[in-house]
């Protein structure tokens, strides 16, 4: 186990590179950081030259590949980090230099277990992407198939574990403070991480994510996901179709090959709906580097490392959510918050729908180059603190999907209407799903569903059916030993006053920390 020493020698390392960007004054500024990370904050900050506007992405690449990734984790998160921070962060990208060709065929071949040469009739020793967790190549198979080969950077399994346990550690000592710092429940967003990042660190994972959404989304016109190579994909090698198209974010060249841009950005909007609302298993990861258009218009998402998942009773509420806010009826989506219990009903619900109509009322109607939906969940976002609402881990990727969406569907139409384009789908699906024949079909298999329960019902009288809510369970989150929770005989110890040794020292000698680290 990683020693408490290691882990605030870490931290002061990256509070280092942080402070130098500039990205801990306003961190520190902010109503949700508790007085006892302010007192450290400032010490990092100590003999640092910042400038005057921080720049939240440079820091966190200059810290290392699991900062880049939670850097997109926490670009949900304006209520942790602030606005400015959540916005910056979005621009975040996940370039780095590219790893050697040598070791890159070292890491296929010992992972195939058959030599690159037998693998592939040619392979381009140059990547045409390099990312923190791995790079791609483009290759063409012994069959003459154009493929992109996608491959794990060496040793990322192992740093990457290593940077996880110190944000587990950090995060679980923050949460033991209270107050506002507990209601962000830090330790389950960093479990939550840890979950994502570890799938996507296995490529077996990420070629069944696309099978699955391409299934998913077989009916879907001019919607595609590249068919994978089994045979030549593993835990660190993933081989799949070659795409030939024009990246979506290269708006001139889309044009002048006569694509319709405002057709692209409303089937983008609709097509991600179809996958979080009917499917309930969307890529959660659409940024501009991982969609492209073909000649014929059909848009093609890449990159299935990170997805997300929504259970069929919140997809419903999902749906009537982003439905109340497009038509107005606060009272309805106040409900639905209720029920699901992400509002304690020692609130008012009156009280509750009327907080939304302040966030909701501003965005009808109006296009998204006046108000977006990043801004509604920045209102959102705001009210979830006066009404004591606990952090949903569960909606974070989907949150962070929509602000990606609609910041490319923007960028394609700076006067598409995002409720003009979603509206429609959403109301069409809840008449299907919710209208009076799907209801009496629900009524039917649930009927059915319950006689087959009896004999266990009638085993279980005197239990009592908790009421559920619209969360599932919570993942387990890692053990730490609190260091608060230590007392070394007649040392006075305890948490705060050690790591304040340690940062102190770091601090007024910080040069020896760099070699330390």
């Amino acid at each position: 186990m990683t020693s408490a020493r290691t882990h605030i020698f870490r931290l002061l390392k990256w509070g280092r590179t942080l402070a130098k960007h500039g990205a801990l004054r306003e961190l520190e500024k902010h109503r949700a950081t508790p007085p006892q990370v302010r007192r450290l904050f400032r010490i990092a900050r100590l003999g640092t030259i910042q400038p005057k506007t921080p720049n939240y992405s440079a820091a966190l690449q200059a810290i290392g590949p699991a900062a880049i990734k939670l850097g997109q984790t926490l670009a949900t998160r304006p209520d942790i980090i602030g606005t400015e921070a959540a916005r910056d962060l979005l621009e975040l990208q996940d370039n780095l230099p590219p790893v050697a060709f040598e070791q890159i065929k070292d890491e296929i071949e010992s992972s195939l277990g058959i030599s690159v040469e037998a693998l592939y009739s040619e392979i381009d020793p140059d990547p045409v992407g390099a990312a923190s967790i791995a790079q791609v190549h483009r290759a063409k198979t012994r069959e003459g198939k154009d493929v992109a080969v996608k491959v794990l950077r060496p040793g990322i399994i192992k740093k990457f574990n290593q940077d996880i346990e110190t944000y587990e550690w950090a995060a679980a000592h923050l949460e033991a403070l209270g107050g506002e710092a507990k209601r962000l429940r830090p330790a389950l967003v960093i479990a939550n991480f840890r979950r994502w990042t570890m799938r996507e660190l296995d490529l077996r994972r990420e070629a069944a994510s696309a099978s699955e959404l391409a299934e998913h989304m077989a009916n879907v016109d001019q919607f595609e996901i590249p068919e994978i190579d089994w045979d030549r994909t593993s835990g660190r090698v993933l081989t799949l179709d070659w795409v030939d198209g024009v990246k979506i974010s290269k708006r001139d060249e889309l044009i002048a090959a006569g694509h319709d841009l405002n057709d692209i950005a409303t089937r983008l909007v609709r097509t991600f709906l179809k996958q979080a609302i009917e499917a309930g298993y969307f890529h959660a990861d659409m940024h501009q580097g991982n969609l492209f258009v073909k000649a014929d218009g059909t848009i093609v998402a890449i990159d299935f490392g990170i997805m997300g998942r929504i259970n069929k009773k919140a997809r419903f509420w999902l749906a009537e959510i982003l439905y109340g806010l497009t038509t107005g009826n606060y009272k309805r989506v106040a409900e639905i918050h209720f029920e699901a219990q992400y509002v304690p009903d020692h609130h008012s619900m009156e009280d509750f729908a009327t907080a939304l109509r302040a966030v909701g009322e501003p965005m009808r109607g109006k296009p998204v180059s006046e108000l977006s939906v990043g801004d509604m969940l920045d209102g959102l976002f705001a009210i979830t603190r006066d009404f004591d609402m606990e952090t949903q881990p569960h909606l974070l990727l989907l949150q962070k999907t929509m602000v990606m969406v609609e910041g490319i569907a923007t960028d394609l139409n700076p006067e598409i209407n995002m409720w003009d384009a979603s509206g429609p789908y959403v109301k069409d699906w809840i008449r299907g799903e919710l209208g009076p024949e799907a209801a009496i079909a629900d009524r039917i298999n649930d009927d059915l569903e319950t006689l087959m329960m009896l004999p266990d019902i009638v085993r279980r009288l005197d239990a009592q059916l908790p009421r559920q809510g619209g969360a599932p369970p919570s993942l387990p989150v890692a053990e730490v030993e609190l260091m608060m929770q230590k007392r070394t005989t007649g040392s006075g110890g305890g948490f705060w006053r050690y790591a304040l040794t340690v940062l102190v020292s770091g601090a007024t000698g910080a040069s020896a920390v760099w070699w330390l680290s």
